[in-house]
């Protein structure tokens, strides 16, 4: 029997947070042992991995068994709705802060370290230091690594981009046929929405190794390589989750699981999956354009 307006679902306790927990600190230590090249650091990191998939798996399963099974509400579908938005308000102060790092850099410390303003020290970091952007390289090539070609905005970032706004328009597109009570239509958008998201990361993954052997640009090229790396990684692993989420919505389309009076989890991957669009195209413009 469906829940009433009246009745407001509360699940009893869960172990998921705790394997969450656990996923995301050995992920996260492992990716710094290494990116440090420490040898704990890929098994640690795939560990990690395969622990946020089973989290992913298992607790999306007992959601949609909770919704399923009609245990949920109009309160409850409100709550998720306020921390679906809530959530995605917290991303956005998350990317705030590395673009904020980057507008501090190139526009604060690097002017104030070639000797602009009434503080200004001249020559702190090396003799005729010039703030210029990207600082790419530095006068010692033996020690530190050198930069043939900052990464620019034509090419692969501007093709991701491209897909990335289609990929919106797909989903959008998925939303009219759920609305329209069109399964067909449904399923291609967001199969489509899908196939994009995987296009995208497959080309960031060919940007990250063309840029280490060719460019020359890794974690270690000082300052710009370290915030390129550290916003279209972060973003990178947005995308991802948002297409795990993608695949799953996908699958559960099939299954018939919305309807046109119910379909929220379909709206809370949509309104994610555009605010992975909107932080991108600030990436391409702040970190490949300007």
């Amino acid at each position: 029997m469906a829940a009433t307006g009246e009745h407001y679902y509360v699940p009893e306790g869960s172990h998921w947070p705790i394997i969450a927990v656990a996923g995301i600190f050995l992920t996260v230590l492992g990716f710094a042992f290494w990116a440090n090249g420490m040898s704990f650091g890929p098994f640690s990191t795939v560990a990690g991995l395969c622990i946020i998939f089973y989290l992913f798996y298992g607790w999306f399963n007992d959601v949609i068994d909770e919704s399923m099974s009609g245990k949920y509400s109009t309160q409850v579908d409100t709550s998720f709705r306020q921390g679906m938005m809530w959530f995605i308000t917290s991303e956005v102060f998350f990317f705030a802060a590395f673009f904020g790092t980057l507008y501090y850099i190139r526009n604060i410390a690097l002017p104030y370290l070639s000797g602009e303003g009434h503080l200004g020290s001249s020559n702190l970091l090396w003799d005729g230091f010039k703030a210029t952007w990207p600082l790419v390289n530095t006068p010692d090539p033996d020690k530190y690594t050198q930069v043939k070609e900052a990464m620019g905005a034509g090419g692969i970032p501007l093709y991701n981009t491209i897909i990335l706004l289609t990929s919106g328009a797909t989903i959008t597109w998925a939303h009219w046929g759920l609305k329209k009570n069109s399964k067909t239509h449904l399923v291609t958008g967001l199969a489509c929405t899908v196939a994009l998201g995987l296009f995208f990361l497959s080309l960031q993954v060919y940007e990250y190794v063309h840029a280490y052997q060719e460019l020359g640009l890794t974690l270690a090229s000082g300052v710009y390589g370290s915030t390129f790396f550290m916003l279209t990684g972060f973003h990178g692993m947005h995308v991802t989750i948002g297409t795990i989420m993608l695949i799953v919505i996908t699958v559960r389309s099939i299954k018939d699981h919305f309807t046109v009076e119910k379909h929220f989890a379909f709206e809370a991957v949509a309104w994610y999956w555009h605010f992975v669009d909107v932080v991108w195209l600030g990436l391409y413009i702040f970190v490949y354009w300007i």
